[in-house]
């Protein structure tokens, strides 16, 4: 598998564990948003990380350890996913995944195989917004499935947006209305990041949102989440 970046020891990846994590190489998107953008193409600056080094590391660490984040780039398209997850599994770790939802197929596979026990599938827009979201052409057949299979699995979930500058409060509603049903809906603060490379280049003011909003979005979800400086506001009268 194409490892590009690896944390050793994270606090918030994984809800409620303490987890490493490990970023693959490549994505089907190029979100406006994207704090990873250097690992959307094949740069040649970023190289492949050795897997059975970070394999001999999770075998020193069991003890400190409760599990293994797989994100990216978009983790879905690297061929050897399910043997990659399958040998943490055997090492007794908990495995997280991170997918944008492109590749429902593969997400099915490692359910039935019992490869994950979290996933987290980000919902980047409402559908009419998709593309110009992600900067790249969406199967929009692909997400719903996604959010489907995700939906009726046994295995602990969320559904996350990053409320970036060109969403509206109408499109959050709209996303809770895709993820209907679901345990768990987040939504992120977005920050600012570089053009070219990703990373933080600065932290963004915090985004408004009306109470209605998240009062509607609590009636399509068990639970609604907010991570980041996202103010609630009343509607003016």
């Amino acid at each position: 598998m194409k490892i590009t970046g690896i944390v050793k020891q994270s606090l918030v990846d994984y809800p409620g564990k303490i987890a490493a994590a490990v970023f693959t190489q490549g994505c089907n998107m190029n979100c406006v948003f994207c704090h990873n953008r250097c690992l959307v193409g094949q740069r040649e600056s970023n190289p492949t990380q050795d897997e059975d080094a970070f394999f001999s590391f999770l075998k020193k660490r069991k003890k400190f350890l409760d599990g293994v984040v797989v994100s990216g780039g978009e983790p879905t398209l690297q061929t050897d996913l399910a043997e990659f997850m399958a040998r943490v599994k055997d090492m007794g770790y908990l495995v997280k995944l991170d997918t944008n939802g492109t590749r429902p197929g593969v997400i099915e596979k490692l359910l039935d195989k019992e490869l994950v026990d979290y996933i987290a599938m980000d919902v980047k827009a409402p559908m009419k917004k998709y593309r110009e979201i992600c900067r790249s052409r969406v199967d929009q057949q692909a997400i719903l499935e996604s959010i489907s299979i995700i939906r009726g699995s046994d295995v602990d979930y969320e559904f996350r947006t990053t409320f970036c500058p060109q969403l509206t409060d109408t499109d959050i509603m709209e996303i809770g209305e895709l993820v209907a049903g679901a345990r768990k809906y987040v939504l992120q603060q977005y920050r600012q990041t570089d053009a070219e490379y990703g990373g933080y280049a600065g932290k963004a003011a915090a985004v408004q949102l009306q109470d209605e909003t998240t009062y509607q979005i609590r009636s399509y979800v068990s639970v609604f989440q907010v991570r980041g400086e996202i103010e609630i506001h009343a509607v003016a009268v």
